[in-house]
């Protein structure tokens, strides 16, 4: 099984595909410095394997390489932010609060 993630830009969004196949997406805007994730979806086809996962990493991972804050508005987002203390950092210590962090 191969999984790939990428930045669909024209979508405004992240996608995992396993074996070509799109699985979910993680819908993403920027503005101001800040790139807001409000949505992760998994098709039930593929869900448990961790793939919701491997698009909030590529996500978080692209938002510090570019010096973007992050607002976690998705639960799903807050919620592995809140199991990955390394990258508590991403939101700004102000917003924490509202997020649960």
């Amino acid at each position: 099984m191969s999984i790939e993630v990428t930045e669909h830009e024209a979508a405004g969004r992240y996608e995992v595909r396993v074996d070509g196949e799109v699985a979910g997406f993680a819908d993403r805007t920027v503005r101001d410095g800040v790139m807001v994730l409000p949505h992760t979806v998994v098709d039930r086809r593929f869900r448990g394997r961790g793939l919701a996962a491997e698009l909030v990493r590529r996500a978080l991972d692209d938002a510090r390489a570019r010096g973007l804050s992050v607002a976690p508005q998705c639960w799903y987002v807050a919620e592995y932010i809140g199991r990955h203390p390394e990258d508590r950092d991403l939101v700004p210590e102000d917003q924490r609060a509202r997020y649960g962090l």
